[in-house]
């Protein structure tokens, strides 16, 4: 890691280095807080959480080989290297902040109520066409995870694409702090984590947060088929880059032909230009997704055919439509989680599916007040986009179901307690040539489900 020593921690961080003179300027070779990562040389900080203490955890971390740790106790400078702080979480975000800008790569930074990790991976495909590019993995993109991925930028990295997911007020102000990005997208705004961000409004507010800490200069790509962020007229001073399915964006598509569950082919159009794409991940969501990509892709410099071949190559991740072909059936693993826009989609993209179509559905979560009538509206929704069989678990997603069963269209509907119940039932339900989408947040813990249905093809 570059530059990133005892000495240089100690003085960006502040507070008390206790180490021998003959490692203070040795490199550290990654960042952890996870004491079974540690690799010889890395840096060790430890974490206070509800079950555990990382600071017990030190003596074993030295012992595997970690050249230092960073300590909220005194105590442990009498005995291993260390440098003394406050805080170890807010030294995480300061040496993270401070990593970035010595490398200084072009940051890409992504948020949005819906497809943030999707339109990262797109975005990342497209970059990693050209360039060498650091990307988010996994759920690392809240105030732990976003600097531990800055953590893992390396030599030789030309580009990171940062995704920031949020769930109150100010959250956004942490990661941004941290990011400093050149670009930030936004995908749209959605009904998510109205618990603590009231309404649609307040999502604005909380995502639009990241404005503030753009670099000089930097640009904002924001989805213009979303009624907020096509409002957007200028972010210091600029004005934004829309993508979009309306053709007044910047970037948009045309001649769209959808080749079912294998994607869709189309027309981009650039504000000069114009070139065919294949993509390979199916929905209007992949076709927003690889427009927003298009619109970095140009703004980092790359050409038409670049962003082409990029696009042609991203690949679905586990939890967010990632089709499964198991004991005849098609299974649509989408279970990562779920809100009332995306659980739309989704059911959409179901009745394209040829043979039965089986919807597997559980409860959305972080929706407040109005979290029942938001369920009980994804169930009106299904009276237009009616699968054949409906199977539900939990409270409320059996108000999804109960809000089909008033429109009688002839759906197969069955409603369970829990995950597992509903799990334990789908044997005598599912037959092979059934398209089955599961979808639900991810405190339902639907990958069981998706287990599950894998496990049938051995049945």
């Amino acid at each position: 890691m570059r530059h990133m020593t005892p000495a240089h921690l100690a003085s960006v961080l502040g507070g008390r280095l206790y180490v021998p003179e003959t490692i203070r300027e040795t490199e550290i070779t990654a960042v952890t807080t996870d004491s079974r990562q540690v690799t010889p040389g890395c840096l060790f900080i430890p974490l206070r959480g509800a079950r555990a203490d990382g600071h017990d955890f030190i003596p074993q971390v030295m012992a595997d080989g970690a050249l230092m740790v960073l300590t909220e106790k005194a105590e442990t400078c009498g005995h291993f290297p260390c440098l003394l702080v406050d805080s170890a979480a807010e030294a995480l975000k300061t040496l993270a902040a401070d990593y970035l800008r010595e490398m200084a790569v072009p940051v890409v930074a992504v948020t949005g109520s819906v497809g943030k990790t999707s339109t990262k991976e797109m975005i990342a495909a497209v970059l990693g066409a050209a360039r060498q590019t650091l990307k988010t993995l996994g759920n690392f993109n809240n105030e732990l995870g976003l600097p531990l991925t800055i953590c893992r930028l390396r030599e030789g990295d030309e580009a990171a694409v940062l995704e920031m997911g949020i769930s109150h007020f100010g959250d956004m102000t942490v990661l941004a702090a941290m990011a400093n990005p050149d670009i930030a997208v936004i995908t749209n705004i959605g009904t998510c984590h109205l618990e603590n961000l009231i309404d649609r409004d307040g999502v604005f507010r909380a995502k639009t947060e990241i404005f503030d800490f753009l670099k000089p200069g930097g640009r904002v790509v924001l989805n213009g088929d979303d009624d907020k962020l096509a409002a957007v007229t200028a972010v210091n001073g600029r004005k934004p880059v829309f993508y979009g399915l309306n053709p007044h964006c910047d970037y948009y598509a045309d001649h769209i032909e959808s080749c079912g569950f294998q994607g869709s082919r189309c027309v981009i159009h650039t504000p000069d230009s114009c070139f065919e794409a294949d993509i390979p991940i199916p929905g209007s969501h992949a076709l927003s997704n690889a427009l927003a990509a298009c619109a970095v892709g140009r703004l980092m410099g790359l050409d038409d055919e670049t962003i082409r071949r990029g696009i042609a190559s991203v690949e679905a991740l586990a939890g967010r439509f990632r089709i499964i072909e198991t004991g005849g059936m098609t299974v649509i693993d989408d279970c990562y989680n779920a809100n009332p826009m995306s659980m739309k989609a989704s059911l959409s993209l179901l009745t394209e599916a040829k043979g039965r179509r089986a919807a597997v559905l559980g409860s959305m979560g972080e929706l407040g007040a109005n979290e029942e009538a938001l369920h009980r509206e994804v169930g009106a929704y299904m009276a237009a986009h009616t699968p054949d069989v409906l199977l539900t678990a939990g409270s409320l997603g059996a108000l999804m179901a109960d809000e089909l069963k008033k429109a009688g269209t002839g759906c197969d509907i069955r409603t369970y307690p829990d995950t597992d119940s509903l799990a334990a039932a789908l044997p005598s339900i599912l037959k092979p040539g059934d398209t089955v989408l599961v979808k639900a947040s991810h405190f339902m813990h639907f990958e069981t489900i998706v287990r599950a249905l894998t496990a049938l093809s051995d049945i």
